[in-house]
């Protein structure tokens, strides 16, 4: 029987210190043998946001024995591993480089190929670690760091269709949750206050609705809720405000990725099915998951969401990364550097800031 790969991701690019080890069954099916995950929330609750030389000693202290405590429980030895692969971006560069500079030092003592990982590639993959996934299909990436629709037609071949340009949903939603006076992380608990609230109480401006494609923007959205909050005073409005917050999401998200459904299927005119993927942190919010199935059902697009243990960041995709580049056998060298910025669409036009044309 032929042995098959055995690979160790390991992520840290922003505040989740992580290890995973993963192999494939006789199908070729991905197999997670352990996804260890250490998050920092505690650290950094009292400063409202992720701070960056915290985050790294944190990984400095805790790396080690995240990885030997992936390596154990899988009930596997290091010396059976066949790669390493590392997130080399995009991130908070001191953070990459904790988790890269391990990664490589291990794989030289070891003496096993090194691969550096793209973090988006990571969330891009992450669907086929439990579902069956051929290429091409559409990506929607909705993390704290990232929003974007991409068209992913292979490994290492992406091209982006849209992008926020400027904040990213998922810091729209922390910093939503910051101004409501909900400790950081708040973002999940938005979704709990909306429950409690009236949606049409306020109305929200929707930047760049009506142009721009299926490029996103939430920097005018979060303005108006910072000058809305200075004029709250009861719990009533906060959860009125949530309330109406998520349903501007909503409707933002479901036009825009109608958009992107028309501009997938110009591309992929003689693809059979149409497949529509969900990936990041904000992937877990149920109300923007059953918004998202239900305009597949209209445009005829098959809906995959990773399990809601893989939408934040986690080793296992890095680890489904470095399997598939194994396979290929591209592997990188131990000087790849770390990348606070990486697109996975190299070509694409860079869209942040003012003054951006649309």
């Amino acid at each position: 029987m032929t042995k098959k790969p055995l690979i160790l991701g390991i992520e840290s690019s922003c505040d989740e210190t992580a290890a995973s080890l993963i192999t494939e069954n006789d199908n070729g099916f991905p197999v997670v043998l352990t996804n260890i995950i250490s998050s920092q929330e505690e650290i950094h609750k009292e400063f409202g946001g992720v701070v960056p030389e915290l985050a790294a000693r944190s990984h400095l202290e805790k790396i080690g024995w995240i990885v030997k405590k992936a390596i154990d429980k899988s009930g596997r030895k290091i010396e059976e591993v066949d790669a390493v692969a590392s997130t080399a971006g995009p991130g908070l560069v001191v953070c990459l480089s904790v988790g890269l500079s391990f990664g490589k030092a291990l794989a030289s003592a070891i003496n096993k190929p090194f691969i550096a990982v793209n973090h988006l590639e990571g969330h891009a993959l992450s669907p086929r670690l439990n579902s069956k996934l051929d290429y091409p299909y559409l990506l929607l990436l909705i993390s704290g760091g990232h929003s974007q629709y991409l068209n992913v037609q292979n490994l290492g071949k992406y091209i982006r269709l849209g992008t926020t340009i400027d904040d990213a949903l998922g810091e729209a939603f922390d910093k939503t949750a910051k101004l409501l006076g909900i400790e950081f992380p708040g973002g999940p608990q938005i979704e709990i206050l909306a429950k409690k609230g009236n949606p049409k109480k306020y109305d929200l401006p929707k930047p760049i609705f009506n142009k721009g494609g299926c490029n996103l923007s939430f920097a005018g959205l979060k303005t108006s809720i910072l000058k809305i909050c200075k004029s709250i005073n009861t719990d009533q409005e906060k959860f009125d405000l949530a309330a109406s917050f998520q349903k501007t999401v909503l409707e933002i998200l479901y036009k825009k990725t109608k958009i992107a459904f028309q501009e997938f299927k110009k591309i992929n005119s003689n693809t059979n099915k149409n497949k529509f993927i969900v990936a990041g942190g904000v992937a877990a919010n149920i109300k923007i998951r059953n918004m998202l199935e239900n305009l597949c059902e209209e445009e005829k697009f098959e809906a995959i969401f990773p399990p809601i243990n893989l939408c934040g960041d986690n080793a296992a995709m890095i680890a489904m990364v470095g399997l598939e580049k194994f396979k290929l056998k591209q592997f990188s060298k131990l000087d790849h550097p770390a990348k606070p910025r990486w697109p996975l669409d190299e070509n694409a036009t860079f869209l942040k800031g003012a003054g951006v044309k649309l």
